[in-house]
């Protein structure tokens, strides 16, 4: 029975570090998304300072978050843990992808592959918003670029067909951004036939002005 007290104080020990590493995993979670949603926004409202200055940011919680949790497996890979990751994953891809910069690999984000691919399609839905700010103004070819972006995003995301313990929830996600997809695509085409039609009655009237005596 001495062996039996020496081991359960041995537990005990073991339970009280993970439960720490736990609650402190859990509050830098949700530090963390709380910054990638302000680098979210930074990024559509084009504070490209700001957003840089947040994901920069971002990732030394993200950092820290790992750190922690990096001895216990089970907490590396809870959901509040990799939801965080994701989250800045999808900051920092949001704003390459506005930027037209390269996006960095989930090695160079240190996040999972399964995680980088999810926050990938949460920062492709990110488009749609920024394709409609562009075209409530006026069309452009950044808006075209960007929808084309879109749809060679969910081309790749879509060949992704394994099982969701393997790809995170990719499948869902994936679903998500092609119903993005199609209605940005609808969104884009009418701005672009508004935009030629305001054209066309632009250049009748400039006719019609130069017949008139």
């Amino acid at each position: 029975m001495e062996q039996l007290d020496t081991l359960a104080s041995v537990i005990q020990t073991e339970f009280e570090q993970v439960n720490a590493a736990r609650d402190a995993a859990y509050q830098q979670s949700r530090t963390l998304i709380n910054i990638c949603a302000r680098a979210i926004r930074a990024v559509h409202r084009e504070e490209w300072e700001t957003a840089v200055a947040l994901i920069q940011q971002a990732r030394q919680a993200t950092d820290t978050l790992l750190e922690g949790v990096r001895p216990y497996p089970a907490l590396y890979f809870a959901g509040y843990t990799q939801d965080a990751v994701r989250e800045y994953v999808e900051a920092t891809l949001t704003y390459a992808l506005v930027r037209n910069e390269p996006l960095p690999t989930p090695a160079e984000l240190g996040a999972e592959s399964s995680t980088w691919l999810n926050g990938l399609a949460e920062a492709t839905t990110e488009l749609r918003r920024r394709i409609l700010d562009i075209i409530r103004h006026s069309h452009s070819d950044e808006a075209e670029r960007l929808l084309d972006v879109m749809d060679q995003i969910y081309s790749i995301l879509v060949t992704f067909d394994f099982n969701d313990t393997i790809t995170g929830g990719l499948r869902r996600r994936t679903d998500a951004v092609r119903a993005v997809l199609e209605r940005t695509r609808g969104d884009v085409t009418t701005s672009l036939r508004q935009g030629q039609l305001e054209q066309a009655l632009y250049a009748l009237e400039k006719q019609l002005v130069r017949r008139e005596p």
